[in-house]
């Protein structure tokens, strides 16, 4: 069977996400498997040429992946007949104007989440999109971890019977920077460069709930700044402008509650980074990034409060653990061959920039909520 090749641009690359997600662990993961298999036998290996400000960076970056194509010189990337699809992985302030450009040459889009910091950028990006065209679509990374994986395979076979509600503890400690490196960058937390847990991970949830549990129809929520100073990179402390967590509360179709707490300043003491616990009339489970645990209807124990009493049931031993009958790749890789195919032989792409609109439209919402102090209502997006 023949071989074509797809030039890729990727922009913003030599970033923490875009080198060990999005270059090794996809696309070069990609190219050393010999592409991507497309449903007649044929296969589609990338061409990619990494792009950033950074001369040295990124050509170094390039080097240790093979000898990749490089440039700092993104308008000419993007005026290339070499390159057919336009990724975005740099800052979120600068990326509705990065795809505008993109989409009016022709460029299929993938792009990371957020899309816009605000719905009106992310709506027009939508229509400019639709009107050009292109193929285009937004990481989704988190549906297609393998602990959501066996929560999307418990509620299709019924497990939970009626779900009735959802949640999730996002979150670690991220050192200050002062007597520890932070594991994340200062802009995180600068609402002036686009910094803020809400505007970071709202964009998840609002995929990982509609797409598992139910649409959401409204939200309520409360963000915080705990830590109000930290130490940059070049050691110079700065004020933390923007929010570190955030408890926000969902109501979703089918009446389902969902509520998520999500923090840059908590010391973690649950199974994982991130879990998620789904309760229904027959069934309940716990998933994190890798494993879920389960509990049946008839299985589950009967306690009793008395608080003079020593507890005596051990609630973890009740629980069961779901077999890794399924071997998962990595998330992000599945979702970049599931959006080349999708650009090559037109196959189903639900993960488009409209789903990704959706998303700021939930940080909106949430914003509004905090602000306002009350619940807020999700209407339809009208693109």
């Amino acid at each position: 069977m023949t071989t074509r090749t797809l030039g890729l641009i990727m922009n913003g690359v030599s970033g923490r996400m875009g080198v060990n997600q999005h270059l090794i662990r996809s696309v070069a993961a990609i190219r050393a498997q010999g592409g991507v298999l497309m449903s007649d036998g044929s296969r589609v290996q990338l061409d990619p040429v990494l792009v950033s400000r950074s001369a040295d960076k990124v050509k170094v970056l390039a080097e240790q992946h093979g000898g990749l194509r490089w440039s700092t010189d993104v308008d000419a990337e993007i005026a290339s007949a070499k390159n057919h699809i336009f990724f975005d992985t740099a800052t979120t302030q600068m990326r509705p104007t990065l795809l505008e450009k993109a989409i009016n040459a022709g460029k299929h889009i993938y792009c990371e989440k957020p899309i816009a910091t605000n719905l009106a950028e992310a709506l027009k990006i939508c229509r400019l999109a639709k009107q050009k065209g292109v193929k285009n679509g937004t990481v989704q990374d988190k549906l297609f971890l393998p602990g959501l994986q066996k929560i999307k395979m418990l509620r299709d076979s019924g497990f939970f019977g009626r779900i009735f509600s959802v949640r999730g503890e996002f979150g670690y400690w991220v050192f200050e920077g002062d007597w520890q490196a932070a594991q994340r960058p200062s802009w995180n937390y600068r609402t002036e460069d686009g910094g803020g847990i809400v505007l970071d991970m709202v964009c998840h949830w609002r995929y990982v709930l509609d797409n598992l549990f139910g649409k959401v129809q409204s939200v309520s929520c409360i963000a915080a700044t705990h830590i109000p100073e930290r130490v940059d990179e070049a050691g110079k402390r700065y004020a933390a402008t923007a929010d570190d967590a955030a408890y926000a509360s969902f109501q979703l179709e089918g009446g389902v509650i969902a509520h998520i707490n999500m923090s840059w300043a908590v010391r973690v003491y649950r199974d994982d980074l991130v879990t998620f616990q789904v309760d229904g009339t027959l069934g309940s489970a716990v998933a994190g990034l890798s494993d879920c645990m389960i509990q049946p209807r008839t299985a589950t124990p009967r306690p009793v409060w008395n608080p003079d009493q020593k507890q005596t049931i051990d609630f973890y031993d009740s629980w069961q653990k779901v077999p890794d009958n399924v071997i998962y790749d990595n998330g992000f890789k599945a979702e970049w061959e599931m959006f080349i195919r999708h650009v090559v032989e037109d196959a189903p792409f639900p993960h488009t920039l409209v789903e990704g609109a959706k998303g700021v439209q939930l940080v909106e919402c949430a914003h509004q909520s905090w602000k306002e102090r009350r619940w807020v209502d999700v209407p339809p997006l009208k693109i």
